[in-house]
């Protein structure tokens, strides 16, 4: 699969690249296009024509699939698109966050807190003390920090709790006794088969 992007622009900077990218080409006056990062990959410009933009890489709070055609009827998927870069006007302040906070469209609007579970607040000691309690276990040992709590049962409660927990098995129930008629006495049963039928 392709890797693919988002790019989201201002509107003044939309109509330069619709203008370019049209067919008319040869007479728009922005010639060039280009995209360049920092080191840090997060960060870059957006160059068009003699123009330059600050961009930014974003995350996005959920992936996005892009689909392509070739007749106007069938979909083939062409890639699972995860990241937006986002072109800003060269006065406005750099987003602080590594994650795109809304979605695509309207209805994805600050996606992560409205549609997504919140994560557990979670003590970090505890999870390390898990953590290690579990290898420990693992390994073959035993919890270290194991608070026992003490049952005094006495040998005839423990007889008690182990007899209530089994069920008696239930009775097996009489048979009435049939008195044997004695119709076929010493005759074997005859067969349902059409072989057997003498009536013709």
């Amino acid at each position: 699969m392709d890797e693919q992007f988002i790019l989201r622009v201002p509107p003044s900077v939309a109509e330069r690249i619709n203008r370019l990218l049209s067919e008319n080409a040869s007479s728009s006056e922005d010639k060039s296009l280009d995209l360049e990062f920092s080191e840090d990959g997060r960060t870059g410009t957006f160059v068009i024509g003699n123009d330059r933009f600050p961009a930014s890489v974003l995350d996005l709070p959920c992936v996005v699939e892009s689909y392509k055609t070739y007749d106007d009827s069938a979909l083939v998927k062409t890639a699972d698109v995860g990241q937006m870069i986002l072109v800003r006007e060269s006065g406005e302040a750099s987003p602080d966050v590594v994650e795109y906070r809304h979605g695509l469209t309207p209805p994805l609007r600050d996606a992560r807190k409205r549609r997504f579970r919140r994560e557990p607040d979670l003590n970090p000691e505890l999870v390390q003390r898990v953590e290690k309690d579990l290898v420990n276990i693992m390994s073959g040992g035993t919890v270290e920090n194991l608070d026992i709590l003490d049952m005094n049962f006495s040998d005839a409660g423990d007889e008690n709790a182990r007899n209530a927990n089994k069920k008696a098995p239930p009775a097996a129930a009489a048979k009435p006794e049939v008195p044997d008629t004695g119709g076929n006495a010493g005759e074997p049963d005859g067969s349902d088969s059409d072989d057997s039928d003498d009536s013709m």
